[in-house]
């Protein structure tokens, strides 16, 4: 590898993050606690991913991503996924003009830089397909002719965990399209106090400003690339995607039958992704062990698969990774 100044890295990096602490103080206003998730969601807009966010009702999932898009001067539409949902109601359809005798394009609310696609396992397969497909290809073809989505473009698609009457599961091989799965929880006490005084408040929410502008979160992003990333931290990375995928040969035979499949290449590159995004967002220049640590679960945990044996010993992907951050050596 080149050899990199990290010292003039580090400076670079620390200016062109400046917007960071403002964006979050901004964000703050109207959102109390959620830090993890406000972090996870800058994580996938800096890294260029989505998100998938498993909470309960009433945990500010949608007032998160709101106020998000407002703060970054963009676009936002929420999609409330249903069982009679069509693929036409996501990306749009052709509609006939009588006066000219034609079909013109009407696109559909997958044309915004910030979606949110509110309980994604109620709707069927084929619209499920829809969407991850623009979230890949990040283009959507419409009679015949294709449109590119402006970026950024984040996705942000949530499940309830506790309703499962109904839904329709997202398959393993299309939750890998999302760079990251948090799970979130309630507040603390603390936080709930506040929260109940701010929506009983005369003055109501704050108002929110928009901060940045989209142009600064693609700018953004190639600062997140230069990140620095020694061989040492690539060979961690690469160690525990592997001992996802064959424990034993990392010390850990008891996992070999809890684990039906390990972590795609997807993981891995995910995995440098998001981390790199994660000393980002501290201003600095480089990637240590704490920050592969610090995200590896919201990458990973839709990314190992579990045999029956594990769901009957209770054993969650949460304890997996547990086990092989604990054992795979730390550079």
């Amino acid at each position: 590898m080149q050899s990199v100044d990290i010292e003039a890295l580090n400076q670079q990096i620390y200016a062109d993050s400046a917007f960071v602490d403002v964006l979050k103080a901004e964000t703050n206003k109207v959102i109390v606690g959620q830090h993890t998730m406000l972090e996870r969601l800058l994580i996938g807009l800096l890294a260029k991913g989505h998100v998938l966010l498993e909470g309960l009702p009433g945990l500010a999932k949608t007032l998160a991503i709101k106020t998000l898009s407002t703060a970054v001067n963009a676009k936002f539409n929420r999609i409330q996924f249903t069982p009679d949902l069509l693929p036409a109601d996501i990306i749009g359809t052709m509609i006939y003009n009588p006066s000219k005798n034609d079909f013109s394009v009407r696109q559909g609310p997958i044309f915004a830089n910030f979606i949110l696609a509110d309980e994604i396992n109620r709707a069927p397969a084929k619209v499920q397909s829809a969407l991850l497909e623009a979230m890949q290809e990040r283009q959507v073809t419409i009679g015949g002719t294709t449109f590119e989505l402006k970026e950024p473009f984040l996705v942000l698609a949530t499940q309830n965990p506790i309703e499962q009457e109904g839904t329709y599961p997202l398959p393993e091989a299309q939750t890998d399209r999302f760079m990251l799965k948090v799970k979130i929880g309630y507040p603390t006490k603390e936080d709930e106090r506040e929260i109940i005084r701010r929506n009983l408040s005369v003055d109501g929410f704050a108002k929110i400003s928009a901060i940045i502008k989209p142009e600064d979160i693609l700018k953004a992003r190639k600062s997140v690339r230069q990140v620095y990333m020694d061989e040492k931290i690539e060979q961690y990375i690469i160690d525990i995607v592997f001992a996802s995928r064959n424990p034993e040969e990392y010390g850990m035979k008891e996992l070999k039958h809890l684990i039906g499949y390990g972590g795609s290449p997807r993981a891995s590159i995910n995995l440098a992704l998001a981390s790199k995004a994660y000393a980002f967002l501290q201003r600095r220049g480089f990637v240590i062990p704490e920050d592969v640590r610090n995200i590896c679960k919201d990458v990973m945990r839709h990314r190992i698969g579990l045999t029956y044996e594990a769901e009957a010993e209770e054993v969650t992907q949460e304890d997996i990774i547990d086990q092989i951050l604990n054992t795979v050596e730390v550079p």
